[in-house]
């Protein structure tokens, strides 16, 4: 079982699921979490399957946030951390509720987080994995071109929804968007304040493509990206960059 709080007293770490529509993969995810990583927050964001029956019948002992309608995975994930800074714990773990984490690598992340408690985990799937769509391939690989434009900073995988936070990092962060781009605009916010952000590798899974669960929208999200991405890059010329530099010179005359 993953450590909690930790021995030293630097991190007491929960979980924070957010979960649209996945009944039928949701309870799977929330016990083999709950092996590994037994505080763990739930946002129902305004399902309208089964979800809210079977969290209530649980077994499991959770915190469930319900959204009385679908208000998207960024502003669930707010809300997630809001509850979790509420009940006093120092860091957030996320993952998504769709199945394609393993749970079981969630102490892979939080022995990272031991070691560098102030930095940002990012679980980072191989982008070449068996079965891995060639939509997510490539929109990661946009993703994170843009990413290392904005920042200077590279990472391998900038759209994984497995992460470790710490919550100090990102209180008073104003959120551009409440949509599932906004774990890419948590990492550019990071970058552009000095936050250390460390990758490490976990395995992903993808079910045949009849029997997996997508909530993307093509046309719609890639849109809403795009503008993203301008507003991003705007933001890196007039924020990102000469904060950046400023520390820069700042560290070479101390």
């Amino acid at each position: 079982m993953t450590p909690n709080p930790d021995p030293a007293g630097r991190m007491r770490l929960c979980a924070v699921v957010p979960t649209y529509n996945n009944a039928g993969t949701l309870e799977d995810v929330l016990m083999r979490t709950y092996r590994v990583l037994p505080d763990i927050i739930v946002v129902n964001d305004g399902s309208t399957d089964d979800t809210q029956r079977r969290l209530a019948a649980s077994p499991i002992p959770v915190i469930v946030v319900e959204l009385a309608e679908n208000r998207g995975k960024g502003y669930a994930l707010r809300e997630g951390f809001r509850k979790a800074r509420a009940c006093g714990y120092t860091h957030a773990l996320t993952i998504d509720s769709d199945g394609q984490h393993y749970p079981e690598d969630i102490p892979l992340l939080a022995q990272e987080a031991l070691l560098h408690p102030e930095a940002f985990i990012i679980g980072s799937r191989p982008l070449k994995n068996k079965n891995m769509p060639q939509a997510n391939t490539f929109a990661n690989k946009f993703s994170n071109f843009w990413f290392r434009l904005q920042t200077g900073c590279s990472l391998p995988d900038t759209q994984t929804g497995f992460r470790l936070y710490p919550l100090s990092g990102i209180r008073g962060t104003r959120w551009l968007t409440s949509r599932y781009e906004a774990e890419l605009e948590l990492l550019v916010f990071a970058a552009w304040q000095g936050a250390e952000l460390r990758p490490v590798t976990v395995r992903v899974f993808y079910p045949d493509k009849e029997h997996r669960i997508s909530h993307f929208r093509p046309t719609a999200d890639f849109l809403r990206i795009s503008l993203l991405n301008t507003a991003l890059c705007f933001g890196a010329v007039i924020y990102g960059w000469p904060r950046k530099l400023f520390r820069r010179i700042r560290n070479r005359k101390q």
